[in-house]
């Protein structure tokens, strides 16, 4: 697991400040302890806490001040933070492949830095939860989905985000199926062709039979 403490400047401070953290086990409530990485930070920088907040069971705090060369804010603190509990999944892995009528998901949890932070993450969260989000029901041959999930652990209040849509098709269709789908619009498409020849036949037909009555007509007065 990785845990990285983020800040917003004050408005009123200037552009030439610098921030300092510091942090402190609720177990072992003695005094503040600064972060030697991040003393001197700059606006917009965040601090790693990973290595100070190793112990997944433990409840931190965490505070940051500003200060110039001549001026000293006072302390911002943070929440309680439990690694445990309030840590936020990054979107899990996903892969998308047809099967026929279906699709196949293969998941992934989420990523963690190095092997260590992976194994303790799979130690700590043995139980997860997937939740799919797709984008149409039901799954016939040869048809598109796309397919988005998010990973919660059971001891966690909170969900990751959703994964980047994947998209796959089901299947296409057997060649069998397609020759029967090339017959049958070729069949239509021919019959099409017959009424519309047949229909200017009767109209062209029609008007000539009309023209000849009418001569026919002339001739007698």
């Amino acid at each position: 697991m990785q845990h990285t403490l983020s800040f917003l400047p004050s408005l009123e401070s200037p552009t030439h400040c610098r921030y300092a953290v510091q942090t402190v086990r609720l177990s072992r409530r003695k005094s503040w302890r600064s972060v030697a990485a991040c003393s001197e930070l700059m606006a917009g920088q965040t601090c790693n806490l990973t290595l100070v907040f190793k112990d997944p069971f433990e409840s931190y705090l965490a505070r940051v001040k500003a200060y110039t060369s001549s001026q000293t804010s006072n302390w911002t603190q943070s929440a309680h933070f439990q690694p445990l509990t309030d840590t936020v999944f990054g979107p899990p892995g996903l892969t998308v492949s047809g099967c026929g009528n279906c699709l196949l998901l293969h998941l992934t949890v989420p990523a963690s830095g190095g092997l260590k932070q992976q194994l303790q993450l799979r130690d700590l969260y043995r139980s997860l939860e997937f939740q799919v989000k797709r984008t149409r029901d039901g799954a016939q041959t040869g048809v598109e989905y796309c397919v988005s999930v998010r990973v919660s652990g059971l001891l966690t209040s909170t969900s990751s985000l959703f994964s980047q849509p994947h998209c796959a098709f089901t299947s296409p269709p057997s060649p069998l199926d397609k020759s029967v789908l090339l017959v049958l619009g070729l069949t239509g498409a021919l019959c099409a062709l017959c009424l519309f020849l047949s229909g200017l036949v009767i109209y062209r037909g029609g008007r000539s039979f009309r023209r000849c009555s009418l001569l026919s007509a002339l001739v007698c007065q």
